[in-house]
């Protein structure tokens, strides 16, 4: 089984989980600790299909995953060792869904102040129908302005990541570029917001 598999990987250690998105302001997981973190040779993107949860099958939306290239500053949580096995199938049920998508799970190496700890992280994978890297961020705000399921919108989802990477210290420069872009795209499709009548 593959949550075993990861469990026999993690004997010895601190069971430590790289997040860099959702995981951070909305985790599936007992951390007894949290610091800051860079991976490098990884970096956010919005590279992921998806026809559920924050899109349509009418509208698609793009999920963000860690993709290879550049640096990504984020979160490393260290887990409870109480029932490590629960939690690490409760991260998998989370953030990979099907055994075909196991290959979306890895173990990298993480900087932190103290020196690195190994991680587990959830990236885009290899390859596949849903991944579609290298997209302008033009085109990447066009999707998030528009797409919305039944948890949210894909714009929701950017805004709550950028606010809680800042509320423990970290500003990522292209997610902010892209906030940008995607307020101008809602402005577009939706116009001001109601404006009070002059006296």
């Amino acid at each position: 089984m593959f949550a075993r598999r990861l469990l026999q990987e993690s004997v010895g250690a601190p069971l430590w989980v790289f997040a860099y998105g959702s995981l951070i302001w909305k985790p599936d997981f007992d951390a007894v600790e949290w610091q800051r973190g860079a991976a490098r040779g990884w970096h956010r993107s919005f590279c992921l299909k998806m026809t559920r949860w924050r899109g349509s099958r009418a509208q698609p939306g793009l999920m963000m995953a860690l993709d290879r290239g550049g640096r990504c500053n984020g979160i490393l949580f260290r887990l409870a060792d109480d029932d490590r096995l629960g939690q690490i199938r409760r991260l998998i049920r989370r953030e990979v869904g099907t055994i075909e998508d196991a290959a979306t799970v890895r173990w990298i190496p993480v900087e932190t102040a103290h020196g690195f700890v190994r991680a587990l992280v959830f990236w885009a994978g290899p390859k596949g129908e849903r991944v579609s890297r290298r997209l302008p961020l033009e085109t990447v705000a066009r999707v998030l302005a528009r797409a919305c399921g039944h948890v949210g919108s894909c714009a929701e989802y950017l805004y709550l990541t950028v606010k809680h990477l800042e509320e423990r210290g970290i500003r990522d420069r292209n997610l902010w570029r892209l906030q940008e872009l995607v307020a101008a795209e809602l402005l577009s499709i939706h116009g001001l917001n109601e404006v009070a009548p002059s006296r």
